[in-house]
Parts: structure tokens; sequence; C-alpha cells
């Protein structure tokens, strides 16, 4: 059976890598977003139905442009992954306010942008899925997290809601929602200080968090369940992880 076109945006690393290699190695055409594409390059892919676009999720234009070119080529969208992120870490005393916009852009216009683009044709057909790469900080509070915080209750919430509204038309809106793990996400935090109370947490996890190719495994088993099922939230953590 020919398989249908995967969308995953923030492809470059961490989950969106992981899920990638997934969806590959299973026989997918895929569709990678990112930023850095000299990275999603450089994966350990078969790229014979591969379409690589360099894209920011908040640019809608470039985002609905670089779907309809590989729906061109593999046929109509059954599954995308809004993976991309930001967090950037600070107090909200002293955080810059441009990160609090990084972070709702990226991580809730970004989701909102992609779930436009592919969910009309989804309801069209019956048939489809949007996967959330949200946060267990969607569902609880994190010191030094704040505006991430709100930005991923935000898409608990977007995604529960359009869950709801599409739910009768056969199409299915899920979350992922992984704790630390071990990911380039805090990279580009400027907070020393709570860039080391982080990692003070790490340690106390014994060092290593959540390996992401237990969170693509995640989507993955979400996908492959029957149409008619829908998981409608993974909250998936290492087990050492308090918090």
């Amino acid at each position: 059976m020919e398989k249908s076109l995967v969308v995953i945006t923030g492809a470059s690393s961490g989950f969106g890598a992981e899920i990638a290699k997934l969806f590959n190695q299973a026989g997918f055409p895929l569709l990678l977003l990112g930023r850095r594409v000299e990275k999603i390059e450089a994966l350990p892919l078969n790229f014979d139905n591969v379409m690589i676009e360099k894209v920011d999720v908040t640019d809608y234009k470039a985002f609905e442009a670089s779907i309809k070119k590989a729906e061109a080529a593999y046929g109509p969208v059954d599954l995308l992954v809004n993976n991309a992120g930001v967090m950037l870490l600070g107090n909200v005393l002293d955080q810059d306010p441009s990160e609090w916009q990084t972070m709702m852009n990226t991580n809730v216009m970004g989701v909102l942008n992609g779930m436009q683009i592919v969910l009309p044709s989804m309801k069209e057909r019956n048939h489809g899925t949007v996967i959330n790469m949200s946060s267990l900080a969607g569902k609880k509070t994190f010191t030094n997290h704040a505006a991430y915080v709100a930005s991923k209750f935000g898409v608990h919430g977007l995604s529960e809601t359009i869950r709801e509204e599409l739910s009768g038309s056969n199409v299915r809106v899920s979350m992922v929602a992984p704790g630390a793990a071990e990911t380039e996400l805090l990279t580009h935090v400027t907070d020393q200080g709570s860039l080391t109370d982080y990692q003070a947490w790490k340690e106390s996890m014994g060092g290593i968090t959540l390996n992401p190719l237990h969170v693509a495994e995640s989507v993955k088993f979400i996908y492959d369940m029957p149409q008619e099922v829908n998981i409608r939230e993974i909250d998936i953590a290492a087990t050492a992880q308090d918090a």
C-alpha cells in the first residue's frame, strides 16, 4: 500500500530528527521543515522520498508554499507533526520581553499556522492526523519557565479545542508532552542563572534525561492506531524526573 505524506516541523534535531528517522524507516514520503536545512541533510535517512525546505513556521506563506509543493509530489498530507519549538528560560522579573514574543510566535502561532494549512483538506477527506509536540510545561509549572509554560499551556488548550471541533469529521488532533529530554532546546537560553538551575535539576535525575527516540516512538504509536482511535495525549518523561 502506498504511504501518505508526513510533514514534520523542526526536523533538524531532537524530537523532529528522531521522528523523521522512524517514519523514513517505515517508508513514508516526508516533508521535513527547519531553519537549519544542512542539519536535516546530514541525518541518516534514505532521501528518495524526502523533500527538505528551509521554513520558519511563523512565516505562514512559506509554510503553506512548502506543503503545497510536497502535496503536488506525494499527495495530501495525512500527518502533520508540529514539533518546531523554542524554550528560552528566564525569570519574568528580568527576562527580555522579546524572548517571550519569540516563544509565543513559534510555539503557539507556528502550531496554529500549520493546523490551518492542513486541516481543511483533512476535514474534506474525513481523514488525517495532527500531532502537536507540547511539554509537561503545558500541564504544570516550572520555575524560570513562565513564558514557556504560557506558550505550552496554549498548545494544550488550542489542541483540545480543535480536537473537539473536528471529532465529527474523523480527523485526529493529538498531543505528546515530554519532560526534560536530550535535545538542543537549552542551547538558546540566555539567562545563565536559569541554565545553572536547570543543569542542577538534571543532575538530580542522574545527569541523563529522556532519550528523544522514545518520544518519537510515542508519535508513531499514536499515528499507527486506526483512524477511528485517537490517543489524545501522551505525557512522557524519564522515570527519575520528579517534577
